[in-house]
């Protein structure tokens, strides 16, 4: 546990006040007068509950503040971020009396100032499961409408997936910065911060010489490391894309592609493959493509979503937001070659990877719509059993919401990556007469503050 006096920001937080002073809580200026927070201006504070966001919430001289790097309970120096109307953010960047959850980060780059990716590295593995489980409680209660009673019938929590929480991510976006130097952004900013190393990345990410080479023409750099044993580098420039395999690679159309530590080849004929093993199944799909970043994520929502729909043979059901088809190819096993099971996809990348991947599954059908369109337009058409949604961040939408439910389905797990986004549909589907049976958490993204529910929507007893 870090000890009382820490200082958050170590490796740096920024510029303090210009005249180098800490406003105690409660106090205004000199005169008496109450202003409020100034940006860069350090104050003492004691935070409150936390909040979305990685934050915590505190106040001062009535002022919300919204702090990251800090636990509840604990006394910090602050340092103001942002001002905005109503709130400002700030950075905890000296601990004066720390909670007993705290601890320090792993890497030295999570800190104030510096990479913005990892928002809870300071907090204890499971209290950071306990600060998310709180964050999905209050979205329910204050957008859900949900009753503590309701709440508490869920049994909200949220469990860890094997493996720990560092070396899990097994896609990785690296910026490139002015000096072509590889790194990884500020929080809320555009900054890249130089690393020798990304600590949640995969340990076949981390080995490969991404971060000690420089990138003059590229802007980003992509590395993937699949369940199925491949390993792929993309740099992505202004132009075509650029494709560099890492020694371990499995491609087979790339096999003239450069070496990771050789000279960067153009591909313009198409991105590399790679495999993904989940759901019983091996799937191929492009290294750009959509696929759970966590190892052990696939399996897992498998698992709940079949679990919390229990699909009986002859039953029929969507799969909606369907990507390459995970959920439908479970679904599909379960209800038998002659149930009907339609994937709805979008995005042309997910389309040709759900018709290559199920071609085998002859009671599947591919669908190529924006789901509201296939929805409004009667290009899927109920009455059906189950239904699956995997949205993305922004939630499904009452549009979608309503239209689900005149459908008819006897039961809906709903996939979220977002609890507010989540919550907001929950309520249309209670307006709609339905009710959130059952909520499993899971912690795809450790030492962050992301968090992925499985909830199912059922019509109300």
């Amino acid at each position: 546990m870090t000890r009382p006096g820490v200082d958050a920001s170590r490796a740096g937080a920024g510029p303090a006040r210009s005249d180098g002073r800490v406003r105690p809580a409660g106090t205004g200026p000199a005169d008496g007068e109450r202003r409020g927070l100034e940006e860069a201006e350090r104050v003492e504070l004691t935070v409150d509950a936390v909040a979305p966001g990685g934050h915590c919430v505190a106040r001062v001289d009535g002022q919300v503040v919204f702090v990251r790097h800090a636990l509840p309970g604990e006394r910090v120096v602050a340092e103001v971020t942002e001002v905005h109307r109503g709130f400002v953010r700030a950075d905890a960047v000296t601990v004066l009396d720390a909670a007993p959850q705290r601890v320090a980060p792993p890497c030295p780059y999570a800190k104030p100032g510096l990479c913005g990716g990892c928002d809870l590295q300071h907090v204890a593995p499971a209290a950071q499961l306990d600060w998310k489980a709180a964050v999905v409680r209050e979205q329910l209660t204050r957008l859900a409408g949900l009753t503590d009673a309701e709440i508490d019938r869920l049994g909200v929590r949220v469990a860890a997936l094997p493996g720990g929480p560092l070396g899990w991510r097994s896609r990785v976006r690296y910026a490139v910065d002015a000096a072509g130097r590889a790194g990884l952004l500020k929080h809320r900013s555009h900054e890249v911060v130089p690393v020798d190393r990304c600590l949640i990345a995969h340990p076949a990410i981390q080995a490969l010489p991404v971060l000690g080479r420089p990138w003059p023409a590229a802007e980003a750099v992509e590395a993937v490391a699949s369940t199925g044993g491949d390993v792929t580098v993309t740099a992505l420039p202004d132009g075509p894309t650029t494709r560099v395999d890492a020694p371990s690679a499995v491609s087979s159309d790339r096999a003239a592609a450069a070496r990771v530590d050789g000279p960067a080849t153009v591909l313009p004929d198409g991105p590399v493959t790679v495999r993904e093993v989940a759901a019983g199944r091996e799937w191929t799909l492009p290294a750009s493509g959509f696929w759970q970043v966590h190892p052990a994520a696939a399996d897992t929502l498998v698992g709940a979503v079949l679990d919390l729909l229990d699909p009986q043979p002859g039953e029929s059901a969507w799969d909606l937001y369907g990507g390459a088809g995970l959920f439908a190819a479970a679904v599909a096993a379960r209800v038998g070659p002659a149930a009907r099971v339609t994937v709805v996809e979008s995005a042309g990348e997910g389309v040709a990877a759900a018709r290559e991947n199920l071609r085998d599954l002859p009671g599947v059908e591919v669908v190529a719509a924006r789901v509201e369109t296939a929805l409004a337009r009667r290009r899927i058409t109920g009455p059906v059993d189950l239904v699956v949604l995997d949205p993305p961040r922004s939630g499904a939408g009452a549009r979608v919401v309503r239209d689900v439910v005149a459908a008819g389905p006897r039961a809906v797990a709903y996939v979220a990556c977002d609890p507010a986004a989540f919550a907001r549909d929950v309520r249309t589907f209670a307006d709609a007469g339905w009710e959130l049976a059952e909520l499993r958490g899971f912690d795809l993204f450790p030492m962050t503050r992301h968090v992925e529910l499985v909830g199912l929507l059922q019509p109300a007893r």
